[in-house]
């Protein structure tokens, strides 16, 4: 028996297969979007894919478990309060999965979502392994509050909270100190709030270490685990829906978005994703673009700023970048939306250079807009007089922005406010001045 992680860094997600060597088996668990690496390992395992496990609908990506089991004849198991639309195998406490000396049974382990199971991996009956979702992850364990307003089962976050705390105990801390924890996400995700920078975990650890197996009464529990969760990003509840139905096989939905290569003085009719550096983009870019770098949490603020069924297009300055955000987008399931892929260098208009020396005598003339999260804000707030907005809300509240003064934007060091500046340039009045303050920040 062979337990291989894939990580995909981006959106801080772990994907599993686990090999039984004797029967050649492969079994995944949460599988990402793009399942070639998946095929890819059971080729140079000379081995089959007999398996998906899905832990429940995911909110932050899109899995490939449909695609997979239209290439591979693979089962997909996921519990029967998921309500999938694909053909699947219901998997509930009680019920295993045998191949070989291998054993796989399901818990029932609700409370980041009421669908939500863990898998125990039994190997020559020993328990070696289990295989968490979001519910337990290294240090935290998964919010409960994605579900208010997704999925087939609704469930307000304050009860699921409470089935959290139970599934914790009465399921998690039951097993063996050695077992090993291997959980959906790491440091990073919006499923948990507080994960440490490690990839697998044991039972044994985690009771000592993570606060949320520590002893306390629930009501306790409760009122922690509600407290300072991250923001919500728009693509979630759309990637619940999307993940319960099953998402279409992704090179034939990318191949269905075409590619155009406009000129600098292209008038787009939607919404541009420039997905350039932000040097790059003040220097020239299209009208009505929005800065969402590639480098960085790029999947997370696409679906964070454009919400779901919003047409837009999808810029880049070469063929690669542009494949790869592509790629990225239809991680969070965003492909159907993009218009067309747009190939270019510059455009025709430009954002005002940040003078720093002007800025930091004469700050008190700019009206300051931190897009910063409200706890990074009460941690530190680095101009008293700002106006706070999180980026997320920024396009909900512009009638909050007044429009006497110049202003400028910032966050903790660049790739937020780059991508605010843009949205409020593209919002607001032409003859408004727009400054980024961006990686200047530090030195305030």
């Amino acid at each position: 028996m062979k337990v291989k992680q894939f990580e995909d860094k981006s959106l801080a997600h772990y994907s599993y297969a686990i090999l039984e060597p004797g029967s050649a088996s492969i079994v995944l668990i949460d599988p990402a979007r793009d399942p070639q690496p998946y095929l890819d390992y059971a080729a140079a395992q000379k081995a089959k894919i007999v398996a998906v496990i899905e832990t429940h609908p995911h909110a932050d990506f899109i899995s490939s478990h449909a695609e997979l089991q239209a290439l591979t004849g693979a089962d997909i198991y996921c519990s029967v309060h998921t309500d999938a639309a694909y053909t699947h195998k219901t998997f509930d406490e009680g019920q295993t999965i045998n191949i070989g000396t291998m054993t796989l049974r399901v818990l029932n382990t609700p409370g980041h979502s009421p669908d939500s199971i863990s898998i125990v991996l039994n190997n020559a009956g020993q328990d070696y392994a289990v295989f968490t979702g979001d519910t337990l992850f290294i240090g935290d364990c998964g919010r409960p509050d994605l579900r208010e307003n997704a999925g087939n089962q609704k469930a307000l976050r304050k009860e699921l909270a409470g089935q959290m705390y139970h599934s914790l105990r009465d399921k998690l801390m039951s097993l063996a100190n050695d077992v090993v924890v291997y959980p959906a996400h790491g440091a990073g995700t919006l499923c948990g709030k507080d994960l440490r920078e490690a990839a697998q975990s044991t039972i044994g650890e985690e009771k000592q270490s993570n606060w949320s197996l520590q002893p306390m009464e629930e009501a306790e529990f409760i009122s922690t685990l509600l407290k300072d969760q991250p923001f919500i990003p728009q693509y979630f509840g759309y990637d619940v829906d999307l993940n319960r139905k099953g998402a279409p096989a992704l090179q034939g939905s990318l191949s269905a978005i075409p590619v155009l290569k406009p000129d600098p003085a292209f008038i787009p009719d939607e919404i541009v994703i420039d997905t350039r550096a932000a040097a790059s983009f003040k220097a020239g870019h299209l009208p009505g673009s929005f800065n969402i770098m590639l480098e960085g949490k790029f999947e997370t603020w696409l679906g964070a700023i454009v919400p779901p069924e919003d047409p837009f297009y999808l810029l880049a300055a070469t063929q690669e970048q542009l494949q790869e955000a592509m790629e990225r987008a239809a991680r969070i399931g965003y492909e159907p939306f993009i218009k067309a892929g747009l190939l270019l260098h510059t455009g025709s208009e430009q954002q005002t250079p940040f003078d720093p020396v002007y800025f930091r005598e004469h700050n008190a003339d700019f009206t300051i807009i931190d897009v910063r999260n409200e706890p990074e804000v009460k941690k530190r707030q680095i101009f008293p007089h700002a106006l706070h907005i999180p980026l997320p809300e920024l396009r909900l509240r512009l009638k909050e922005i007044p429009l006497d003064k110049p202003i400028a934007v910032h966050c903790a060091g660049g790739y937020r406010s780059a991508a605010a500046s843009s949205i409020l340039e593209a919002a607001l009045p032409d003859n408004l001045e727009i400054t980024d303050i961006g990686e200047h920040i530090k030195e305030f």
